[in-house]
């Protein structure tokens, strides 16, 4: 049991630091590259901690990591509660005249159509990132760099939408400082499409490129 709740609590602290970090950062390559990697080091330091809710459940559906539904179970809310978190710390600290720049992803567009471009926004970025991660390079900064362009690509994709959030624990984060957290729009938009949409990119990479199991010694 301590190690699903360990993870968690990493999760948590993570999701909070990716919360207080991103509204602050112009959306541009090189950016969301040193963001990507800081916490690609941060992460494995504290023993595979992840900040996006949609990918714990895209690498579980492909079959990599050692999750389970109980460990999802716990990780998910504590996600969402560390991406709370990050984003009332950052509206705190920062002052009260330049408050008004912060804004989380927001619907901008009827319901149904969000849901739908959330939900294709993460399939796409879910299935990258399984791409590049497993069948991309060797080198890990030309990794985390196709990560950050198709990112930031995504983002300008889907700003006339949805923001995006492509992550539903810091769409979550800002919904609560707003007090929107427990709208229809937020579990429809924001989480339900969004894990559909990882979920099938994980499914979809699996027929694409089927993982080779590794025969026991």
């Amino acid at each position: 049991m301590g190690g699903p709740v360990k993870v968690a609590v990493a999760d948590a602290v993570i999701t909070c630091m990716w919360g207080l970090l991103i509204p602050t950062l112009l959306v541009t390559t090189s950016l969301v590259f040193f963001l990507v990697f800081g916490f690609g080091f941060i992460s494995r330091a504290m023993g595979g901690a992840s900040f996006n809710p949609t990918k714990t459940a895209s690498f579980y559906a492909v079959g990599l990591g050692e999750d389970s539904l109980y460990s999802i179970a716990l990780r998910l809310p504590a996600q969402a509660a560390g991406a709370a978190a990050g984003a009332l710390a950052i509206m705190e600290f920062m002052p009260l005249q330049y408050k008004h720049v912060l804004m989380g992803p927001s619907l901008k567009v009827d319901l149904h159509t969000g849901a739908i471009a959330e939900g294709v926004l993460t399939f796409i970025i879910s299935f990258a990132v399984l791409f590049i991660i497993l069948r991309g390079p060797n080198s890990l900064l030309l990794k985390n760099w196709l990560i950050a362009m198709c990112t930031v690509s995504l983002v300008v994709a889907g700003s006339a939408y949805t923001g995006p959030a492509m992550n539903p624990a810091n769409a979550f984060g800002w919904a609560y400082v707003n007090n929107r957290h427990n709208t229809w729009e937020q579990l429809y938009v924001y989480w339900v499409c969004p894990f559909i949409g990882a979920i099938l990119a994980a499914w979809t990479f699996r027929l694409v490129f089927p993982l080779v199991k590794q025969k026991k010694a």
